[in-house]
């Protein structure tokens, strides 16, 4: 894992300036790329170890830090201004991101994007407002951001992207009818959306999980 050269600085609100952490291919050499988005309390180099899993050469894993550890400071169920200005900062940065390694070669189609927890929050609600075709997308324990009721208006089309929606139906912090929701908004946003509900499991991600993005990430490297 080394701290990457992507200039966060010119982003807005507080998670401006915050480290980047990458792993695998560098971004030149790479072929596709990952973005990796970490949970409340966590950081970037945790989920990074996450990309041990793919054991893809051709790769680019790219980690963003949040400001404190946390990319918004209420439940992603609370009223959105309640977590504002980080919730636009937090948008702000991955978009950075992901135009950061269009610049580079590797268009959004050949990117894919996974969180956990308040990382998946962040990364559906990202995919939600910025559809467009993705490498991929997984949401581990998560789904978009709002109280119920939240107008879902989004526009742009996900072109079929393949999507990943995976969470225990004991989690104490997502409840599985949001992760209905999501997968309703995403479908109708025509993502191609896989949703897997675990029987007994609380807040965390399973090894059925990790194949399953394996398995997207092997399909698009070898389309």
């Amino acid at each position: 894992m080394t701290d990457s050269n992507f200039d966060t600085t010119g982003i807005d609100g507080p998670h401006a300036g915050q480290p980047v952490v990458t792993s695998g291919a560098p971004l030149p050499d790479a072929t596709a790329a990952m973005v990796l988005v970490h949970g409340r309390g966590a950081t970037a180099r945790s989920i990074l170890e996450l990309a041990n899993e793919f054991e893809y050469d051709e790769v680019a894993f790219i980690a963003p830090q949040a400001a404190h550890n946390t990319w918004y400071p209420q439940s992603f169920l609370a009223p959105l201004e309640s977590n504002q200005p980080h919730l636009s900062s937090a948008l702000e940065l991955l978009g950075t991101l992901v135009s950061d390694v269009k610049s580079a070669g590797i268009p959004s189609e050949r990117t894919f994007l996974l969180g956990f927890s308040q990382g998946a929050c962040l990364t559906s609600e990202f995919v939600a407002r910025n559809a467009r075709e993705y490498g991929g997308v997984a949401a581990f324990s998560g789904g978009l951001i709002g109280p119920d009721g939240t107008p879902r208006e989004y526009e742009g089309s996900l072109d079929g992207t393949l999507v990943y929606l995976g969470c225990g139906d004991s989690d104490p912090h997502i409840p599985v009818e949001r992760v209905h929701e999501t997968e309703e908004v995403l479908t109708g946003l025509d993502g191609s959306v896989t949703e897997r509900i675990f029987d007994g499991m609380g807040h965390g991600v399973v090894q059925e999980e990790v194949a399953h993005v394996d398995r997207m990430l092997n399909s698009l490297l070898n389309d």
